[in-house]
């Protein structure tokens, strides 16, 4: 029973440490935590991830077959692909406290982690 205990916590910090290992993915997440469900152009992808030396069609791209699928399929987030619409998943709540973390030190962190 200890040994199952103990895998699914592995199991979560490995799914914790997939999904903020990319900085388009650390933005979208840490922009969820202030805005829940996102309904409008608030939260558009896009225009949440930091500017970046990349074409907005190569990142728009990126965000759309790989981030967004990526964080959905983890159910951390629901994405409708026809709505656009992006809000918390199932799995939110276990990845939100290192979120918060992120947010609230984002100043300490080094350049372009956020």
């Amino acid at each position: 029973m200890r040994e199952d205990a103990s895998r699914m916590a592995e199991d979560t910090w490995e799914s914790l440490l997939t999904a903020i290992s990319d900085p388009y993915r650390r933005q979208l997440l840490v922009a969820l935590l202030d805005h829940n469900p996102q309904d409008d152009a608030d939260l558009d992808p896009l225009d949440v991830v930091a500017e970046t030396e990349r074409e907005s069609t190569v990142l728009e791209s990126e965000l759309v077959h790989n981030h967004l699928p990526k964080l959905d399929a983890m159910e951390i987030i629901r994405w409708d692909r026809d709505s656009g619409e992006i809000s918390t998943g199932p799995e939110w709540d276990e990845v939100a406290p290192i979120l918060e973390l992120i947010h609230d030190h984002r100043e300490d962190l080094p350049d372009g982690w956020l």
